[in-house]
C-alpha cells in the first residue's frame, strides 16, 4: 500500500487469511491450511472509551479513564451533557473537547456488542453472531484479530492522528506472515498489494453512497438511541466522517489516483472533478429522484433562527405572508458542495460541512471517496447486499420556525419499493425507479453498482434462501450485459418465497471471478448476522480451499442444515422438517420441539450434516490430522468432539466427491 495509502471503509469489512491447500503425492499440503480473519468494523461498530477525567455536575456519574462511552446508555440518558464533551468533535480540526477524549477500544469485545448487559447487549449486537459462527466452524481464538477504529474521522484523520491504515497495513502483512496465503476482504475496502487479497465481499456497501446521510445531516437519525434527532444532529455534523457517505453521481469523477497505489505510482494536490455527458442529458444524476427538495426559508442569518421568547413575542403573519423559495438537488450537487453553498446564509452547519468536504474529501492527495468505484484489480469479487425492502430515496424539507440544531423539518419522504416510487404524503412522485428497491437503509442504485463490473456475458442463478432439495432453482446462461445497464433476469417469483438471485462472471477477464449476489428482504443492519449470508460465505469459502474443486462457483443444486439451530419442527406433518438431514433428539434443557430437532449423520452431502462439518471444520481449524490416500480421507481424531458425537459420526471413509462443492 505504500506509507502515503488510506483505506476505504464503508460497511463491514472482514480481512480473513486463506490458503488453497491442494494433493501431492498422497499429502494434504499448502504452507497454511488454517483461516484467520481481520475484522473491520463499519461505521459506529466500535466502541469508544473516555481517556479524560470529567466531572459530571447534577449526576452521579462521572467519566474515568476507561469508562465506556459508545455506547452507554446509562450515562447517555442521565448525564446527556456531559456525554456529549466525550463524543463531539471539533467541526474543523477534528480534535477532541478540551474537557473529554473519546479513544477506540480494542480486541473483539469492542465490536461485538457496543453495550453490554442483559438488555442492551442484544440490542447492541454487531458482529457477535459472526464469532460465534466462526468458534462452532472450528476456527481457532487466535486466528480472529479486530481492528477497530475511531469511526468519526474522516480517512485523512484516521492516519494523522492514529497512524490507522499504516498499522492495518501491519497487522494485515503479520497475519499473512502467520497464516501463510492470501486474504479474504469482506467489504468496501481498498489498499494493499492484491497478491494478498485472494477474494473481496462488499457486503452491504453503499457504492455510491447513501441517501439517509443527508436526513442525517439536516435534521438528524437517532437510530432508537433515547436522544432528540437535534441532539443527534449536532453530533453527526461534528464528526469528518459524515460526509463519507453522501449521495454522489455515477457519471462524475475524480483522478483515479488510487489506482496509482498499486503500481507505487504517487500524486499530490487537488483531484479534478469532471462529469460527462450522461450527467446533463439525464435526470437526477442517474438516481431514481432529486436526493433534496428545500424550501429556502423567507429570512437570512441570525434572523432565521430565533429563540423561542423571540418567536412568542413576535407576530407570525408577515412570515406567513412570504412564500419560500423550493430549490432542489441532485446526487451530484449535493456531493460537489452546490446544496451546502445554497443553504449557507440559512443554516450554520453548511460552512463547517463545506470546509470539511472541500479539505477532507475533494482535497484527498490520495484519493475522493465521492466517485464512483471501478473493479477493483483483484482475483474474486463478490458484492452481496438485500433488496426489495422500503427504502428512502429522497426528501422534502422546510424551515421549522425552531432554533439549530432543529431547524429543519422533513415534510415528506419519497420511498422505494419493488421497482415503484411514492410519497409518504400520497403525492404523485415523478422519477426513474430502478428495478429493485434497495435494504432499507441504502438504495438499490447505490448497492448494485458493482453489476456494472460484471463482463458482458452473466451467468444467472435463482434459488430459494431457505434449505431446499434443487427443485426451485432457475438457470439462465450467458446473458447478454452491457456495462452501463441493469441485468434484469426474466424469472419466476412466488410471493411466499425469500430467493437469492446470483448473477455471476468468470470469463470476461481471464484468471478473476467477479459475482453479485442479491438477497430477497435482506435487512442492511442485520445483513451481517444473518444466517443464510453466513452459510454462502462459508459454502464459498470451502468450495475455494478444495483441491479438486472443478466449478468456478460454489453450486446452487441443493442446500441442507450446516448446524442444529438450521433444524426446526414441521407442525403440519408433527415431524422434524428436512427429514433427511434432521432427526428429533431430545437433550435435557430443551424447551420446545424445534430445539429437540438436530442435525443426523445422514450420507454426507456437500457439507450439509454435522458430520462432514466436523471433518471440514477439523481441516480448515487444523484441530485433526489429516491423510489421503489415493483420493480418500482416513480420519483419525484428535478433536475435543463428545464421545457421542464421534459415535454418531464415524465416517472412516469420504471420498473427496462426496465433499466437493
Amino acid at each position: 500500500m505504500g506509507g502515503h495509502g488510506h483505506f476505504v471503509i464503508l460497511a463491514f469489512i472482514l480481512l480473513g487469511v486463506l490458503q488453497r491447500t491442494f494433493v501431492n503425492g498422497g499429502e494434504f499440503t499448502g504452507e497454511n491450511s488454517r483461516l484467520s480473519g481481520i475484522i473491520i468494523p463499519g461505521f459506529a461498530s466500535t466502541q469508544l472509551r473516555a481517556w479524560s477525567i470529567l466531572d459530571c455536575p447534577y449526576s452521579p456519574l462521572d467519566f474515568n479513564p476507561l469508562d465506556l462511552v459508545w455506547l452507554d446508555t446509562t450515562k447517555l440518558l442521565s448525564a446527556v451533557n456531559c456525554w456529549l464533551k466525550c463524543m463531539l468533535l471539533d467541526p474543523y480540526n477534528q480534535t477532541d473537547h478540551p474537557e473529554c477524549k473519546s479513544r477506540p477500544d480494542s480486541g473483539l469485545s469492542a465490536i461485538t456488542e457496543l453495550d453490554p448487559g442483559y438488555i442492551t447487549g442484544p440490542l447492541s449486537s454487531v458482529w457477535k453472531e459472526w464469532v460465534k459462527w466462526c468458534i462452532e466452524f472450528g476456527i481457532e481464538a487466535n486466528a480472529i484479530l479486530a481492528v477497530p477504529y475511531d469511526w468519526r474521522l474522516p480517512p485523512s484523520k484516521l492516519e494523522e492522528r492514529d497512524v490507522y491504515f499504516h498499522k492495518l497495513k501491519l497487522t494485515f502483512e503479520t497475519a499473512l506472515k502467520l497464516r501463510g496465503g492470501p486474504s479474504i476482504v469482506f467489504a468496501h475496502s481498498l489498499g494493499n498489494n492484491m497478491n494478498h487479497i485472494h477474494a473481496y465481499f462488499a457486503v452491504g456497501a453503499p457504492l455510491l453512497g447513501a441517501t439517509e446521510t443527508v436526513k442525517a445531516t439536516l435534521s438528524g437519525v437517532t437510530f432508537g438511541l433515547p436522544t432528540s434527532e437535534g441532539t443527534a444532529r449536532l453530533m453527526f455534523n461534528s464528526f469528518g466522517s459524515s460526509l463519507w457517505m453522501m449521495p454522489f453521481s455515477k457519471y462524475c469523477r475524480t483522478d483515479n489516483v488510487y489506482w496509482k497505489l498499486f503500481s507505487d505510482g504517487n500524486k499530490k494536490g487537488h483531484q479534478a472533478y469532471r462529469c460527462d455527458g450522461h450527467e446533463y442529458q439525464s435526470n437526477y444524476s442517474g438516481w431514481p429522484t432529486n436526493i433534496v427538495n428545500i424550501e429556502i426559508p423567507s429570512m437570512q442569518g441570525v434572523d432565521a433562527y430565533p429563540s423561542i421568547l423571540e418567536l412568542a413575542q413576535s407576530n407570525m403573519s408577515n412570515m406567513e405572508c412570504r412564500l419560500p423559495t423550493q430549490l432542489s438537488f441532485s446526487a451530484r450537487e449535493i456531493s460537489d458542495g452546490t446544496f451546502f453553498k445554497a443553504i449557507e446564509d440559512y443554516d450554520p452547519d453548511s460552512k463547517r460541512l463545506l470546509y470539511q468536504l472541500y479539505k477532507s474529501y475533494h482535497g484527498d492527495s490520495v484519493l475522493n471517496p465521492l466517485t464512483p468505484w471501478d473493479r477493483p484489480p483483484l482475483k474474486n469479487i463478490f458484492c452481496i447486499y438485500g433488496i426489495d425492502s422500503k427504502t428512502e430515496v429522497g426528501y422534502y424539507f422546510a424551515p421549522s420556525g425552531k432554533p439549530y440544531p432543529d431547524n429543519w423539518i422533513i415534510t415528506d419522504v419519497i420511498y422505494e419499493i419493488e421497482g415503484s416510487l411514492y410519497s409518504r404524503s400520497g403525492n404523485l412522485v415523478e422519477g426513474n425507479p430502478g428495478a429493485a428497491s434497495g435494504d432499507e437503509t441504502v438504495p438499490y442504485h447505490s448497492l448494485s453498482w458493482c453489476k456494472s463490473w460484471l463482463g458482458p456475458k452473466v451467468n444467472i442463478t435463482r434459488a430459494p434462501q431457505s434449505e431446499h432439495d434443487g427443485s426451485d432453482i432457475q438457470v439462465h446462461l450467458n446473458v447478454e450485459h452491457h456495462r452501463e445497464e441493469d441485468i434484469i433476469p426474466n424469472m419466476k417469483r412466488s410471493p411466499s418465497v425469500k430467493y437469492i438471485t446470483y448473477y455471476e462472471d468468470s470469463e470476461s477477464i481471464p484468471g478473476k471471478r467477479t459475482a453479485v449476489w442479491e438477497l430477497d428482504k435482506a435487512n442492511h443492519r442485520n445483513i451481517v448476522r444473518s444466517p443464510v449470508l453466513m452459510r454462502e460465505l462459508w459454502l464459498e469459502m470451502w468450495h475455494d480451499i478444495h483441491p479438486d474443486a472443478k466449478s468456478k462457483f460454489v453450486t446452487k443444486a441443493k442446500r441442507g442444515p450446516l448446524r442444529n439451530e438450521d433444524c426446526y419442527w414441521d407442525y403440519g406433518k408433527a415431524r422434524c422438517a428436512l427429514s433427511e438431514h434432521c432427526e428429533y433428539r431430545y437433550v435435557f434443557g430443551d424447551v420446545h420441539l424445534g430445539q429437540s430437532c438436530r442435525s443426523v449423520c445422514f450420507e454426507c452431502w456437500h457439507f450439509t450434516n454435522w458430520c462432514t462439518f466436523l471433518l471440514m471444520a477439523a481441516i480448515i481449524g487444523g484441530i485433526i490430522d489429516k491423510h489421503i490416500s489415493a483420493g480418500v480421507i482416513q480420519i483419525q481424531s484428535t478433536s475435543n468432539t463428545s464421545v457421542e458425537e464421534k459415535n454418531r459420526c464415524s465416517l472412516p471413509k469420504v471420498k473427496w466427491d462426496d465433499v466437493l462443492l
